[in-house]
């Protein structure tokens, strides 16, 4: 997979440690994000990896280190030294956030095309047919049949569900997409068709992404870059194929010959 090069980070993270009364959840976590990346992290449960994700989506502040995100004018800013308002218009526009339950990241209750529609409304976008047409558009990119715009999300298949959570977070063309465990516990078949989708998504939008899994076929499918974590630390980093075909560290060559289980 090639690997793109622009000229300066959109995600910067430093050293970011977070701690749960003794037990250290997460210690001096540093990685650099590009755009139009796909960034895997792995690990087995317990490894650090989705509190990782909370300190860098601003969904659980670290207690040391900091998350910089470029914004579209090209400036760094420190996350967690945003307002919340300001920090809750990023998760609204510039990042998505696809969840492990697809229930947690939709609103079960109110139709396919309201879910789609909602986050554009939330950026001014108030004409009816507009939204409609955008969200039709959106549900047949996601491979959901049009026809099912008026019907609510706990109609639907679990990949159809973790598809329509991915059309709600893509609509208004973010810039980062956090994913924690995508394609976990759906049925194989439905997994590879949802990873194809994913795969061909962040290529045609040049999506950057940091997808948490303890799946290295995931990792090996969507990913340009991987860290792997245990314990809390990022014990490996590299290009994904480099670190799965020649693994350093032991841990690593552990996950790779599928002696630990997820």
């Amino acid at each position: 997979m090639n690997h793109p090069e622009p000229s300066a980070p959109l995600l910067s993270v430093r050293n970011v440690s977070k701690r749960y009364g003794d037990r250290v959840a997460l210690q001096g976590a540093s990685f650099d994000l590009w755009p139009g990346e796909v960034l895997a992290v792995v690990g087995e449960s317990g490894s650090g990896k989705s509190t990782l994700l909370n300190a860098i989506a601003a969904r659980s502040a670290p207690d040391e280190g900091t998350v910089q995100f470029r914004q579209r004018s090209g400036e760094l800013h420190d996350i967690y030294a945003m307002t919340e308002a300001q920090q809750r218009l990023l998760a609204r526009t510039d990042w998505g956030f696809v969840h492990q339950n697809a229930a947690d990241g939709l609103r079960m209750d109110v139709s396919a095309g309201a879910n789609v529609g909602e986050r554009l409304m939330g950026l001014g976008e108030r004409h009816y047919g507009k939204l409609r047409a955008t969200a039709t558009e959106w549900l047949q990119r996601v491979e959901i049949d049009a026809a099912r715009i008026d019907d609510a999300p706990r109609t639907f298949s679990g990949g159809m569900r973790q598809r329509l959570q991915i059309a709600r977070n893509l609509v208004t063309q973010p810039r980062l997409v956090f994913m924690d465990e995508p394609t976990s516990g759906l049925d194989v078949s439905v997994q590879a068709r949802l990873l194809d989708l994913l795969r061909q998504l962040t290529r045609q939008m040049q999506l950057a992404a940091i997808v948490v899994t303890h799946d290295l076929a995931v990792a090996r499918l969507l990913a340009h870059r991987m860290v792997v974590m245990q314990r809390g630390r990022v014990v490996e980093a590299g290009l994904t194929d480099q670190v799965l075909d020649d693994p350093q560290h032991p841990y690593t060559q552990l996950l790779v010959s599928s002696v630990l289980q997820p």
